[in-house]
């Protein structure tokens, strides 16, 4: 099975697990988290990544967002391991890993992201209107 690591800035990745047990209380235990502090450096996220995936295992880690220290540090271990990174986590992404674990880890990667990108919809037209009418206009 593959390990289903969540590394975000704090207090995130923590929230995340919480709101995984809620839909899949037998399945949340198995999520191993890292909240990433304000100001901790990339070396020490990496190591603190290092000891939560073993050497031999495969795993699925959720970021938040690319560019940022966790998706850095979780970068440099997909170079020694066989883990897949996926930026931009959310509740969609994160339930869909859970749901499709049983699956080899690159299906289960790329259920993750069609959770992630179906799960981010316009549920309201009154969205629309007030997304123009407070638009930032660079002229």
């Amino acid at each position: 099975m593959t390990l289903l690591l969540i590394v975000a800035h704090a207090p995130l990745a923590t929230a995340l697990k919480a709101v995984a047990r809620h839909a899949f209380p037998e399945s949340a235990e198995a999520i191993v988290t890292i909240d990433v502090d304000p100001g901790e450096q990339a070396d020490g996220v990496e190591a603190r990544i290092r000891s939560a995936v073993p050497a031999q295992a495969q795993a699925l880690i959720l970021c938040d967002a690319l560019g940022a220290t966790p998706c850095n540090a979780a970068q440099r271990l997909a170079q020694e391991h066989r883990v897949h990174i996926v930026a931009g986590v959310n509740v969609p992404m994160l339930w869909r890993a859970l749901c499709y674990a049983q699956e080899p880890l690159a299906a289960q990667t790329q259920r993750a992201l069609a959770g992630a990108i179906k799960g981010a919809v316009v549920v309201s037209s009154s969205a629309l209107v007030h997304e123009q009418e407070n638009r930032c206009d660079p002229q």
